[in-house]
């Protein structure tokens, strides 16, 4: 063998020695990367139909909670062909929603809303349009009362109103939805629009009514197996009675805008509406034409205040008064401290601070009651979260009820318990687990007005009547089950309001 075949033989050796050591270190590489981008684990899904047969789609937060305890926090659940990345716990939704909120900031409406407002608003859009649509309902929300005197004194003479009418039931059983729903609607409408409503004005009544209709069915079986198969949606009722419910409150917005429009005055700002016209004028006058401020999103964004500024609230005051009649102990300590502290006078927010067993009550009614037990958001980017990659423009969805019933945050989460909210000495006391309004960029855009009301309603009412069950019923009897829907109302509808003496 010659020096030149030796040197060719070590310089083929070395080059296939190197081609191994390239390609090993391309496989450690490519391993350590699949290892960084392992996606949530999850049940394995069928064929289209995904993960439907292990859901229960009357209540799907209680069948993801499940899920949540075999495949931990950070999990992956087929919605039909959908992948839904749900997160679980305080810690993990917290983190996602506030520490990673770009990442997980954007709205993931379903196809049923997107169909129906088309991105606009403020609850379903995402974007500039989003930006510029919470900003100003914040603005105006805050100028027009929201957590001021104003605001205050509108929720005072509301409370008056409702009193009355549950006066004249003269302490028989009575359904608390729709007075509830009419004397909270007519804070946000008073907002909005500049001024509230009779209880018995029918255009009023039909849009709250409606509205409320409306909420429950977005949540209903029917509706959900529609925004996963949509091409077999005609065939159903539910999702008809939608459309028509959202086309028929457009009309009627329209004839409120209408008549606002007409009477306008730039020097005198009625509500957000007018606020709203008045932005768009002068853009328009400006020659800008390509602005957010045009009629779909006013449109939108007064349909979405209106609902949220309505139901959530109304709701979680009727489960208030419901806890009250199946507690009578706890509403005996609530009108204890009441008396005691405040007397025969009107409560104010101010009294807040020098009410903490009332405080404790109200605050664990929204953690028990958890109305909102589910979120939609997705992914702006790509996000490794938790050790787990996440792809840009996945679905994701935080359960809320998960951190208002998480074992490790709170010592009774499935009783009510004021106690959660208090601490030895019976002071109040603030919980971080405490997120009935989300977190983050994406929070409730009335969240100190919603406190404000479900404060000075619950007092108010609780220093005029006593809630018992129906006649002849027991506290065993009140049915705690939510009714099915988007937002969960209480089943049992009937109560007495029995007046104090």
């Amino acid at each position: 063998m010659g020096i030149l075949d030796l040197f060719v033989q070590s310089s083929s050796s070395v080059s296939l020695v190197g081609a191994l050591v390239v390609l090993l270190l391309v496989y450690l590489v490519s391993f350590s990367s699949q290892e960084d981008r392992k996606e949530p684990p999850g049940p394995k899904p069928l064929p289209l139909l995904g993960n439907l047969l292990q859901l229960d789609l009357k209540r799907p937060y209680k069948s993801l909670l499940k899920l949540s305890k075999k495949y931990g926090s950070v999990f992956t659940v087929y919605l039909g062909p959908k992948k839904v990345v749900f997160l679980a716990g305080y810690k993990t939704v917290k983190e996602a929603l506030v520490t990673c909120a770009d990442e997980f900031g954007e709205k993931n409406s379903p196809r049923i809303l997107i169909e129906n407002y088309q991105g606009h608003g403020t609850l379903t859009s995402n974007g500039d349009s989003w930006k510029e649509m919470r900003r100003f309902a914040l603005t105006n929300l805050r100028d027009f009362g929201m957590g001021k005197r104003a605001s205050e004194d509108k929720i005072i003479e509301e409370c008056d109103h409702l009193v009355e009418v549950l006066k004249k039931y003269k302490g028989e059983a009575f359904d608390t939805t729709q007075p509830v729903n009419y004397a909270v609607s007519n804070i946000i409408c008073s907002i909005v629009y500049g001024s509230r409503f009779e209880y018995n004005d029918p255009e009023f009544t039909s849009l709250v009514d409606r509205t409320n209709r409306g909420i429950q069915l977005v949540g209903s079986p029917s509706v959900q197996v529609y925004n996963m198969f949509p091409w077999i949606g005609k065939w159903f009722a539910n999702l008809r009675e939608i459309q028509k419910i959202v086309s028929t409150n457009r009309k009627q917005n329209l004839q409120l805008f209408s008549r606002l429009k007409e009477t306008l005055n730039p020097q005198m700002c009625r509500g957000l509406v007018d606020a709203f016209l008045i932005r768009k004028q002068n853009l328009e006058e400006s020659g800008i034409t390509n602005s957010h401020f045009h009629n779909e999103n006013l449109m939108v964004t007064v349909q979405h205040l209106f609902a949220a500024g309505t139901d959530t609230t109304a709701t979680t005051l009727r489960w208030a008064l419901l806890l009250m009649a199946k507690y009578p102990k706890i509403q005996d300590q609530v009108q204890e401290e009441l008396r005691r502290v405040i007397g025969g006078r009107q409560v104010q927010v101010e009294d807040r601070k020098n009410l903490p067993f009332t405080d404790a009550v109200i605050h664990e009614t929204q953690r028990l009651a958890s109305i909102v037990p589910m979120l939609t958001h997705k992914t702006s980017q790509d996000v490794t979260f938790q050790g787990h990659f996440i792809k840009k423009g996945t679905a994701v969805t935080p359960l809320l009820t998960s951190v208002l019933y998480d074992e490790t945050e709170w010592e009774n989460p499935h009783r009510f318990h004021p106690a959660h909210f208090l601490d030895k000495d019976g002071k109040f006391v603030k919980r971080e687990a405490f997120m009935p309004f989300s977190a983050g960029r994406r929070a409730c855009v009335g969240e100190s007005l919603a406190r404000m009301e479900l404060f000075i309603f619950f007092t108010s009412l609780l220093q005029h009547f006593r809630f018992t069950p129906p006649p002849g019923g027991s506290e065993d009897e009140l049915d705690l089950t939510p009714r099915v829907g988007h937002i969960l109302n209480p089943s049992s509808r009937k109560l007495c309001a029995v007046p104090c003496i």
